[in-house]
């Protein structure tokens, strides 16, 4: 498996960097050398950044977070609008718009009302409005359709950010960073490191390149929402096994009282024959014998 991911990542060109006089002296950990006035990437830094986000990316997709994927270049809007609907995750393939994350809530917004316009067109294709109106709404719709549609199913904010070319997509970066949201970068020779929690370094350019980067991380979000259905069925309540846990649940001062008001195993039921001869005895002397108060004839 691993030899078969180094062929595919050299076939693909992964280890081609930026030219040597626009580099990032900051990238200097991952480069391997120079080779026709190209730098050359290590790759193993590449695999061993590779690894490492998979395995972050499928424990937050585990814990039942999702991922969103931002790259607005061509080469990877090409590759994101193709293998993200299949992972069933989040991605931004237009312009991002700021405030996508620190400002959550008027994205929403703009995403109900693209339902109401569609809702509009599919009711009667606009005709009951005017052509300017019709016009206007249309422009509407199509405009935040093709901003927004990557993300309208994500209804809360991700919980990580996959980002391809960290230089372009640098606002959805510092937003990211602003909400404390983890932030795995593609990074060329030209970026700097020190904005991505997890670094991929990696040619950002080459299309083949980033399709098996985007391949080998939805093939771990997969495993992690596998992962995820596996422990929601595991922690159904409905499940049958006995274990009490659809019963209702009691605080502790409850059950004290409860305790304290019941009596203890054996009170007032079960009763020693000396308890009986002594309370007999004195019942009776409480009540009054005919042996105790007569006097006896001398």
């Amino acid at each position: 498996m691993a030899d078969s991911l180094v062929q595919d990542l050299i076939e693909a060109g992964v280890h081609f960097g930026q030219r040597t006089s626009n580099w990032n002296p900051k990238m200097s950990p991952y480069i391997y050398g120079v080779r026709g006035g190209i730098h050359i990437i290590d790759i193993k830094e590449t695999i061993k950044g590779l690894l490492l986000s998979k395995r972050f990316l499928q424990r937050v997709v585990a814990d039942g977070k999702d991922v969103c994927f931002v790259g607005t270049k061509q080469q990877a809007k090409v590759v994101l609008d193709e293998r993200i609907p299949a992972a069933k995750m989040h991605r931004v393939t237009e312009r991002w718009l700021g405030g996508t994350l620190t400002n959550f809530r008027t994205i929403r917004s703009r995403l109900k009302r693209l339902e109401e316009l569609e809702a509009i067109e599919a009711a009667d294709n606009f005709e009951s409005y005017s052509k300017k109106m019709e016009s206007r709404l249309r422009r509407e719709m199509r405009k935040i359709h093709r901003n927004l549609d990557g993300i309208r199913a994500m209804d809360k904010l991700p919980g990580a950010l996959v980002v391809i070319d960290a230089r372009r997509e640098i606002n959805a970066i510092r937003e990211a960073q602003k909400l404390g949201i983890p932030v795995v970068c593609l990074l060329d020779t030209d970026a700097d490191p020190d904005l991505a929690d997890i670094a991929i370094p990696g040619n950002d350019d080459s299309m083949r390149s980033i399709d098996v980067i985007v391949r080998e991380l939805t093939a771990a979000i997969n495993d992690g929402r596998q992962a995820r259905g596996a422990k929601a069925e595991g922690a159904d309540p409905d499940s049958g096994d006995g274990s009490g846990q659809g019963q209702r649940r009691r605080s502790s001062r409850a059950q004290f009282r409860a305790d304290d008001a019941t009596p203890a195993p054996g009170e007032g039921d079960a009763r020693s024959p000396e308890d009986d001869a002594d309370e007999g005895g004195e019942r009776a002397a409480a009540a009054g014998s005919p042996q105790a108060s007569t006097p006896t004839n001398g």
